[in-house]
């Protein structure tokens, strides 16, 4: 059988071995210590635009904590992307909220702004207003940062950013995760780059990034034994994880530069038999991913289960929330977008150390359809 051909694995880029021996020679094992404080570092200097960053234990761990910051609770609705993991809904049934699900627009296949205005204007008239919309930069392409945050400050519903998949991901210059009321970056496994699992939280003072850090550690309070007057989680990360965090931050622009420079291969060489989505001007993604909307749902499988006999992974776009068993049960606002990109479209390995010769032996079975 050919070598796997994995979707999007870790890459590493040799120094993070020497962060994490730090870590082990200084005895610094524990959930706090010099490689948490110098990765938050890394990132706040990387997003800049004067933001914090509290590193966390996931993506999920950020988004259920930026709920929390924002006063979400029992009976609360959110507004949500559909088009999504369902790590962004989570949480949201984690506060005992609602999350109304919103569908995507074609341009950038995130939230649609006709659609959220619609669902906005209809939770108000039931007399329910959403308390934090929670928009994604999907596959890395930036939501439409423009309309969205005019919608979130006409009706003063704050924003929740989830860049979990969009580090390194621009909109005129600024970076993704830094737009939102509170920002989700993730480091999982398969991300652009890793902690072996990891997240953080962009917070916009010094104040915000206490207060997380504070509910992240067990939200212990000042005392010389364990005193505690409100719930607190086990969300920070780790001092050895945070070490490869470091080691990570030295190629975070080499990995976005490969991965860009992955998407433009296939889309030289594939735009002529499928649909690849484009950036609108003044926005560049990260190009996370690489996905292609096929012809139909026969020829998705089709092509799916070739790479796959081939020992090369692929995967279908996500499900829309919507149509999950779990929440099919919400309210939804939707115009069939997110159904259809579901149906027909297609992720192809996009991993920072794929080869040259991989991506052709991809590019000609797709070329064979």
């Amino acid at each position: 059988m050919n070598t796997k051909i994995w979707l999007s694995p870790p890459h590493m880029s040799g120094n993070e071995q020497k962060y994490v021996q730090e870590a082990f020679d200084t005895n610094w094992i524990a959930p706090l210590g010099p490689n948490v404080n110098e990765f938050e570092n890394s990132l706040q200097k990387y997003l800049s635009e004067n933001k914090e960053v509290a590193a966390l234990s996931s993506g999920t761990s950020a988004i259920h904590l930026a709920l929390i910051m924002l006063g979400v609770s029992n009976g609360d609705e959110v507004l949500c992307q559909s088009f999504t993991f369902s790590a962004t809904v989570n949480p949201i049934i984690y506060q005992g909220a609602t999350p109304i699900f919103i569908d995507s627009e074609e341009e950038t296949w995130n939230l649609c702004p006709e659609q959220l205005e619609i669902a906005i204007l209809d939770r108000l008239k039931k007399g329910k207003k959403p308390k934090a919309i929670i928009a994604v930069h999907l596959y890395g392409m930036p939501y439409n940062v423009e309309r969205i945050h005019e919608l979130s400050k006409k009706y003063e519903i704050p924003v929740i950013e989830d860049s979990a998949e969009a580090l390194g991901s621009e909109v005129n210059g600024q970076k993704c995760g830094t737009f939102g009321e509170f920002g989700i970056l993730s480091f999982n496994g398969n991300k652009i780059i890793t902690t072996s699992g990891g997240g953080a939280l962009v917070v916009s003072s010094n104040k915000e990034k206490e207060n997380v850090i504070f509910l992240a550690t067990q939200a212990r309070d000042e005392a010389p034994h364990y005193e505690h007057s409100s719930i607190g989680y086990n969300y920070r990360m780790s001092n050895v994880l945070a070490g490869i965090g470091r080691g990570q931050m030295e190629v975070i622009e080499d990995r976005v530069t490969t991965r860009r420079n992955i998407f433009n291969f296939y889309f030289e060489e594939l735009k002529n038999k499928f649909e690849f989505l484009k950036e609108p001007k003044g926005y560049v993604s990260n190009r996370w991913l690489t996905c292609m909307l096929t012809e139909s749902n026969e020829i998705r499988e089709n092509i799916r289960i070739k790479l796959q006999d081939l020992n090369i992974e692929s995967r279908p776009l996500w499900k829309p929330m919507h149509k999950q068993p779990i929440f099919q049960k919400y309210p939804r606002y939707t115009n069939g977008v997110s159904e259809n990109l579901f149906e027909k479209g297609l992720c192809l390995p996009s991993g920072s150390s794929i080869t040259k010769n991989e991506l052709e032996t991809i590019v000609e079975i797709l070329k064979s359809f």
